[in-house]
């Protein structure tokens, strides 16, 4: 004896598979990953505006002229006294679109003058590391129905 429910989801399965072909559409499907970011603030000394900044690990991001590529973050666990490291490049995009190296190498948050962006106007300091679940599309392409080939041909 077959249950009812069997049947159902067998016929609603087929009716998906059969519509998708129809119309050509692709499946997308969702896969969850963990990316890395490290939390910034930002201080233009001119205007005085402070911004804080969230920044995947090895995008880059701007700040006024400077462009700012984290390149690893690491925070202590619980059990460990609190810290957090960052490796950050920092260039600053002159008026005539040169580009300058300011910096490169560790931040430490609790330490912010220890080894500190040296820059007339911008001042940047490490917050935090922060990982946030990112969900990306996966498409994966149906099968092509063998009537609709069929028939382009």
């Amino acid at each position: 004896m077959r249950r009812p429910y069997k049947a159902l989801f067998s016929l609603s399965l087929a009716f998906s598979f059969i519509g998708n072909a129809a119309t050509g559409q692709q499946n997308q499907q969702n896969e969850i990953t963990i990316e890395t970011r490290v939390i910034l603030r930002g201080l233009d000394k001119i205007t005085a505006r402070i911004q804080l900044l969230e920044l995947p690990i090895g995008v880059d991001g701007h700040f006024g002229s400077l462009i700012i590529t984290p390149r690893y973050c690491r925070t202590r666990p619980p059990a460990e006294p609190p810290e957090t490291f960052a490796f950050l490049e920092i260039i600053d995009e002159k008026r005539g679109g040169e580009l300058e190296k300011v910096f490169s190498g560790w931040m430490i948050a609790s330490s912010p003058g220890w080894n500190a962006l040296e820059h007339p106007v911008y001042d940047i300091w490490v917050i935090g590391c922060k990982e946030v679940d990112v969900k990306t599309p996966v498409i994966a392409p149906n099968t092509p129905n063998k009537a609709s080939s069929d028939s382009e041909n």
